[in-house]
């Protein structure tokens, strides 16, 4: 059933009685062509742009719970590629693209959202950092444009800019960048992926991977034993766990991130705005909530909330750039589990068992990479080599030096 206004009519004129379940829920086949562990927003990315682009359609999604219930609908909603290591401008730039696409592609609303990601800066050398960024940025092609004061005051009057300890000097913008309703994203990849023959298979756990002469040949669950050519590991925060089951150890660290919701208030901020001087950052939904986040936890854990010190880092972040907020109330908050990689850049890729494969190590970036991420761990499978855009992003670059540390901070997962 294809989504438009005719249909929007004729199903208001028939009592909405004519609606079709958006994805089938089919048992589980002997074998696929293809099994992806794991149906969040990358695996089932992954699954669509294999039917899709490559023309595979024998393939399995198998999700532990429920399809948007894992971390793909916990998080910020954010998207940007306001990086500048090339190997990070060209890929989050290649899911800039299809983000700005991606809702004709699969013809489904997931509510995208253009408004601009603002990183502010507050002293000299953090100003000189950002335009080396954005000129980066603009080296590459994506654009970047650098905000004075008197901009920001315009745009975003709200912020506190006479804050003596840590005062607005300017920022770095890219409006290109914006927000996207998080399950929805789920939600049209795993409805695009089902109209073109791939099998969502829910509440199905995986227990152990079936390696045979030294290949992946199929995973046990909790629904049977499934074969599969191929298989194929994305599963976010688990990444380490469902890895171990192959005898693969990866430099990953899981830890929790909390995200929060405050009441419905009027329009406040139409942007999304990051502080510089410490972690937060801020939108506004169409609801009226704001949806803030920071830091995560600084501890391994793999519970989906967080704690009160945590709360209290992110809120004293919030109330030093824009105090106005203070006497809003929050509605509610929850935790997502990143998968830390120790240079804070992803992995896409083969693993040391043949038909065996990799997509983890996301840290804060998971959601954001959705599109390009899938697009380019579809390639990579049906090709069984990498596409250009992710053969950076292998494990092999740590035992040859080649980190991708965008940020700087060296091997310190807890602080990235």
């Amino acid at each position: 059933m294809r989504y438009n206004a005719f249909q929007i009519l004729k199903q208001g004129l028939s009592g909405h009685k004519g609606w079709k379940p958006m994805w089938r829920d089919p048992e589980p086949k002997a074998e696929y062509d293809v099994i992806i562990i794991g149906g969040g927003g990358h695996g089932l990315a992954t699954a669509y742009y294999l039917a899709k682009e490559h023309g595979i359609t024998n393939v399995a999604v198998i999700e532990k719970g429920w399809i948007g219930g894992g971390n793909v609908g916990r998080n910020t909603t954010i998207f940007r590629s306001n990086y500048m290591f090339p190997a990070n401008t060209h890929f989050y730039e290649k899911g800039m693209k299809l983000w700005e696409g991606l809702e004709q592609d699969f013809n489904f609303n997931a509510m995208v959202s253009q408004r601009g990601v603002i990183n502010l800066f507050h002293s000299d050398p953090q100003r000189d950092a950002f335009a080396r960024r954005g000129n980066a940025m603009r080296l590459a092609g994506v654009d970047a444009e650098f905000l004075s004061p008197d901009q920001l005051k315009e745009m975003v009057p709200i912020l506190d800019f006479k804050n003596a300890r840590f005062p607005i000097q300017g920022g770095l913008m890219q409006r290109r960048g914006g927000t996207i309703r998080h399950d929805a994203v789920a939600w049209g990849f795993a409805r695009g992926a089902d109209s073109r023959g791939v099998d969502i298979i829910q509440n199905c756990e995986v227990k152990d991977i079936v390696i045979e002469g030294g290949a992946a040949v199929a995973v046990e669950t909790s629904r049977g034993k499934i074969r599969g050519k191929k298989v194929a590991m994305a599963v976010a925060g688990h990444t380490s766990q469902i890895a171990a089951m192959a005898g693969i150890k990866l430099p990953i660290e899981s830890h929790v991130l909390q995200a929060f919701v405050s009441e419905g208030i009027k329009p406040l901020i139409d942007t999304v705005v990051t502080f510089g001087a410490g972690h937060f950052y801020i939108s506004q939904s169409d609801k009226g909530g704001l949806v803030f986040g920071g830091d995560l936890d600084g501890y391994n854990s793999y519970a989906q909330r967080g704690n009160l010190p945590m709360m209290e880092h992110v809120m004293a972040g919030g109330m030093a750039i824009m105090p106005a907020i203070g006497r809003v109330r929050l509605l509610r908050h929850w935790g997502g589990i990143m998968d830390m990689s120790f240079d804070g850049s992803p992995f896409i890729c083969k693993t040391g068992v043949d038909k065996l494969y990799l997509n983890g190590g996301w840290c804060y970036g998971g959601f954001k990479a959705t599109p390009a991420s899938g697009w380019c761990y579809a390639h990579t499978i049906a090709k069984d080599e990498p596409h250009p855009l992710n053969k950076d992003f292998t494990i092999e670059r740590f035992r040859e030096g080649r980190m991708i540390d965008e940020k700087g901070v060296g091997p310190n997962p807890w602080i990235q």
